[in-house]
């Protein structure tokens, strides 16, 4: 079994940014309902006055807002499928696994377009709350240590946060370049280690611009 990250690993941006994006072109009035919020929870976070998880929390809150998301998110995948990587597609099985921090409710579809199983953040659209823990960081090697998931023969993440996975792998490869290039995973030296660290305490870094 392979498994892979999904935002910058195997898809190039962040697919929950964009499928936010995408919701506001064509239901204006979320730039005023939604918008001014995110931007000041964003603040709020760098300032380290509320913890990640409420700041992703309320992000995704967006998810509820949207009458017609399943018209949405089909259109969405629709127009950006063709964005997946070609190296991935190249070697897709059907016994890959994707495993990612974005919600459910925007993974699922896209996963069953190629055919393969995913893991991802539960979120209840209806009451915008987190069903279980985000799927970042340690919580992915959690998940896969505690449902007993074969061995994982590669591992792919364009982030160092996914250390505790990719330790859980025979082999795992770094992603970079937006999506486009993959290297070995670096050695784990305490330089390398340090940047781990970094990446796991500050959590999963949102970035509220789309420039498609």
């Amino acid at each position: 079994m392979n498994v892979y990250d999904f935002d910058g690993t195997i898809f190039p941006k962040d697919c929950s940014i964009g499928f936010c994006f995408w919701c506001m072109r064509r239901h204006p009035k979320l730039w005023f309902t939604f918008f001014p919020k995110a931007v000041k929870n964003l603040i709020l976070r760098k300032k380290g006055k509320i913890p990640e998880y409420l700041m992703q929390r309320e992000f995704f809150g967006y998810l509820t807002l949207i009458d017609d998301f399943d018209v949405q998110i089909e259109r969405y995948w629709n127009k950006n499928e063709k964005k997946i990587a070609s190296w991935y597609l190249a070697q897709k099985r059907s016994d890959d696994l994707i495993i990612s921090a974005s919600p459910d409710c925007i993974i699922g579809p896209i996963a069953k377009r190629l055919g393969v199983n995913y893991i991802a953040t539960e979120f209840d659209r209806e009451f915008g709350v987190f069903l279980n823990n985000m799927m970042y960081a340690k919580e992915k090697a959690y998940y896969i240590i505690d449902h007993g998931f074969p061995m994982i023969e590669n591992f792919y993440s364009d982030s160092l946060a996914d250390t505790p996975l990719a330790l859980c792998a025979e082999k795992a490869h770094l992603v970079t370049k937006k999506a486009s290039k993959v290297i070995d995973w670096p050695d784990l030296d305490a330089e390398t280690m340090s940047k781990v660290k970094k990446k796991i305490d500050t959590g999963w870094n949102v970035h509220l611009k789309e420039d498609e």
